[in-house]
């Protein structure tokens, strides 16, 4: 089945939490399926920290045929962050107020900034109802922060391997890549390519809790006892770090974990607990085990705290990138989730 990019074009003011404003804004998404008459049909996905909209490219396991979120069944929809580098407006954006790019000067954006944006895209699509609302790490933050501003869009949400505020641990790790940024002579200039030796840092750092100790120990051991450098591991850090740099920039990076630090869902509602508890969607929340950057603790929390959730915990190698590999499990688990609720449905109505 063909999928479709598209753009969403905002031209009003959009007043931004953190007391600034962009002049208007605009959000690349993707789209894959057809919506069924009643319109009721939407799977809405919400990517991680340097994910795109293209979720075919980094999440096919979960949306290919004969999944559960098959697309000739489903109308599946990703939207590229507000401050993204996918086409959204983000720093490297033309300022239509000054003519020049924003860099250094684009304002500071949050997760509730993040789905306010959505929200006017889902209005613009006019889809009133979202059948589920998926996402992991920063996508889950904005799962849950979207669930909590309309909690009555949403049937079904997935937040996966997230948290109901960051914490400072993990926002130790993300300072950490922000001072290899600023340690890279070019940081200061109004360049695209500004910070790109920092940035490859950066991600190297970023590694580090993506995955764990045992990730390494089975994927990047030596063969040999031989070696006295140009280690597999060194290897591999280097390698994802050009990677990261071949297709991101500096400055989105910078600002998207700035978002993932900001994230509190009790910020100006009382609490927490009060925050959560304003979900109505049916939720299931995922945990990966190995999970050393947003632990198993914080889901639990969400699970105990969020009506009518349940907590399902997937066992993986690979720490928290495991969401994005351990495809069959996380289908299993989203499969075995909407059939007991549909068993629930059938029997209530018995």
């Amino acid at each position: 089945m063909e999928k479709h990019n598209h753009t969403f074009h905002h031209k009003q003011k959009f007043s931004l939490e953190a007391g600034e404003s962009l002049p208007g804004f605009q959000l690349k998404y993707t789209t894959l399926g057809t919506l069924n008459a009643d319109r009721s049909n939407v799977v809405w996905i919400c990517h991680a920290l340097t994910g795109s909209p293209d979720f075919t490219d980094w999440w096919s396991g979960l949306f290919d045929e004969g999944r559960f979120f098959d697309p000739s069944q489903y109308f599946i929809v990703c939207a590229n962050v507000l401050g993204g580098c996918y086409g959204s407006t983000g720093p490297l954006s033309f300022n239509p107020d000054t003519g020049k790019q924003y860099f250094h000067d684009f304002p500071t954006v949050t997760n509730r900034d993040v789905v306010r944006a959505f929200d006017l895209l889902r209005l613009e699509l006019r889809i009133e109802q979202i059948h589920t609302l998926i996402g992991g790490s920063l996508g889950g933050q904005q799962v849950l922060e979207w669930a909590i501003e309309q909690p009555d869009v949403f049937q079904h949400i997935i937040p996966v391997a997230t948290n109901a505020l960051h914490s400072p641990w993990g926002i130790a790790f993300n300072e950490a890549q922000r001072l290899a940024i600023e340690a890279d002579s070019t940081w200061k200039q109004n360049d695209q390519r500004a910070g790109l030796d920092g940035l490859k840092a950066a991600r190297a750092i970023g590694m580090l809790s993506y995955r764990y100790y045992d990730t390494y120990a089975q994927t990047q051991a030596e063969k040999s006892s031989e070696k006295l450098d140009d280690y597999r591991a060194s290897t591999y850090q280097r390698y994802q770090g050009q990677k990261l740099a071949n297709r991101f920039n500096a400055f989105t990076y910078w600002g998207l974990s700035k978002m993932m630090d900001s994230h509190h869902v009790g910020r100006n509602r009382n609490s927490i607990e009060s925050a959560l508890k304003l979900v109505k969607a049916k939720t299931l929340v995922v945990g990966i085990d190995s999970d050393i950057l947003f632990p198993l603790r914080e889901q639990k929390y969400l699970a105990e705290t969020i009506p009518h959730a349940r907590l399902v915990i997937m066992n993986s190698l690979y720490g928290h990138d495991g969401f994005l590999v351990e495809f069959e499990q996380l289908s299993n688990h989203i499969r075995k989730f909407f059939l007991e609720d549909l068993v629930g449905v059938t029997s209530k109505a018995n």
